[in-house]
């Protein structure tokens, strides 16, 4: 029998290639998995507990704090007008700037500007506090004022960035993120990490808060810091067992779903935002419930003051101090509404800073206070600062540009030590010149006291173990207890 040597067999169509070959590309897509560390050690038949992406995980080290508040000054408040007199500059006030400036944000510089306000010292440290703040100045003894802050940007966007993921770009973890990724939460009802919105978002949005490439239930969820907190959160059945079977089969379903598909960061971040939303519905009211709280308490932290603003954000503190005693892990506080432009006066200076200090200065002290007199600053870290700091010398006639070059930023207990005075700006409080600390010194000295080492706090993203101090960051030992 003759053959043809010119014959070829039929190709294989696709379906018949992908049939044959699927064996293949499962062992291939396995292989990919289990060198991935996020994918590699996980067991999707461990039960829901086990999954649990917030479940306290162990720390690096034995930290002091086991809770961190960012008391985040929206804006820039001015270094020299708040932390950091000099007296240099109220001597030249009015007259020519003398060192070099750098380009500003808008280039309406005007000569230099002196303090508006007067700087006294307080407490036994005796550290200096302008008038701005007459109660925050009497917790000056547990506060280390860190006056050498630098910033690698000088517009808010981009500055915010940095200040809350250790990036000037869109798109990466915010530090409460980390936080959670390294430390899980002590809470089981609650998110890991929570922002109280008292009315302005920052420039730069949500994705101040996000989770980044850190997997989704590690995001900031936004609460309210009056009424209900979260919307929608009332159980939607009159019976509270009615409410708890549906949840059950809601897990239930969703653990097939899980079963069946396998490991998917998004497929299981929903469920368990689901399965966290559902126990909220029990925790938050309870969170948002005053009705223990003494009225010296309420006194304390200004919700009976007259101004609106100045009790938005007094409860913003005390649900701050909630959350803390409830084990959450970090907590973000935003500026309330109503004072000009954030803290970022171009122009009124004298106006907009006096109405700012005005609507937190009293809650503040307050949590300060509520929280030594319950045992918990020891280990809580409160953080005070906003993006960059203010310009010594004017813009226009009365207000200050932004200046990322020096500015002052402060901490309180959860392993800090109270009463010192960290770093140095010039005679006129423009550019740090004494133990400058970087946005990523910043983030590593928090980490530190929360038990994490900043450089071994990693997550594997595109071929890279990424942190939050990049490949930069030192811990500030000087601030340490």
């Amino acid at each position: 029998m003759h053959h043809c040597h010119r014959f070829q067999p039929a190709p294989l169509s696709r379906r018949e290639m992908l049939f044959k070959c699927a064996n293949g590309f499962g062992g291939l897509a396995l292989m990919a998995l289990m060198a991935d560390r996020a994918f590699g050690g996980a067991v999707t038949t461990a039960p829901a507990s086990a999954r649990n992406p917030l479940a306290p995980r162990p720390t690096h080290f034995s930290g002091k704090a086991r809770s961190i508040i960012f008391l985040y000054m929206d804006g820039g408040p001015s270094q020299v007008d708040t932390f950091d007199p000099k007296p240099q500059l109220t001597k030249d006030s009015g007259k020519p700037f003398k060192m070099k400036m750098e380009p500003t944000q808008f280039n309406s510089n005007g000569n230099a500007l002196g303090s508006l306000w007067e700087f006294k010292q307080y407490g036994q440290s005796g550290i200096p506090v302008s008038s701005l703040f007459p109660y925050i100045s009497e917790c000056v003894d547990d506060m280390a004022i860190i006056r050498s802050m630098t910033s690698n940007f000088s517009e808010h966007t981009n500055a915010n960035y940095f200040l809350h993921t250790g990036s000037g770009l869109q798109g990466r973890p915010s530090m409460g993120a980390w936080a959670g990724y390294g430390l899980g939460s002590e809470s089981q009802n609650l998110p890991g990490f929570v922002v109280l919105n008292g009315g302005l978002i920052p420039p730069g949005g949500l994705d101040n808060f996000n989770s980044g490439f850190l997997p989704a239930s590690f995001q900031g969820s936004v609460f309210k810091a009056n009424g209900q907190g979260v919307a929608n959160v009332t159980p939607t059945e009159a019976k509270i067992d009615l409410q708890k079977n549906k949840l059950a089969l809601m897990q239930k379903l969703d653990a097939g779903v899980l079963e069946r598909f396998g490991k998917m960061d998004a497929l299981e971040s929903a469920i368990a935002n689901y399965e966290l939303a559902g126990r909220m519905q029990l925790a938050v009211p309870d969170l948002m419930n005053f009705t223990n709280e003494t009225d010296a308490t309420r006194e304390l932290y200004g919700l009976n003051a007259k101004t609106p603003q100045t009790r938005t954000f007094g409860t913003q503190c005390l649900v701050a101090r909630r959350l803390v005693e409830r084990g959450v892990r970090f907590i973000e506080l935003t500026c309330p509404e109503g004072g000009g432009d954030r803290w970022d006066q171009h122009g009124d200076l004298k106006a907009g800073h006096q109405k700012n200090s005005l609507f937190v200065d009293q809650g503040i002290a307050g949590l300060l206070k509520d929280l030594k007199s319950r045992g918990l600053l020891d280990s809580t870290l409160v953080v005070w600062g906003g993006e960059f700091g203010r310009t010594p010398f004017a813009q226009g006639g009365n207000g200050r540009d932004h200046n990322p070059f020096g500015f002052t930023m402060w901490m309180a207990g959860g392993g800090v030590k109270g009463g010192t005075i960290y770093g140095a700006t010039d005679e006129y409080g423009y550019k740090a010149v004494e133990n400058r600390v970087s946005i990523h010194d910043l983030h590593a000295t928090m980490l530190h006291l929360v038990g994490m080492n900043h450089e071994k706090l990693t997550y594997r993203y595109s071929g890279r173990d990424m942190r939050l101090t990049d490949v930069h960051g030192e811990v500030v030992k000087g601030i340490l207890a």
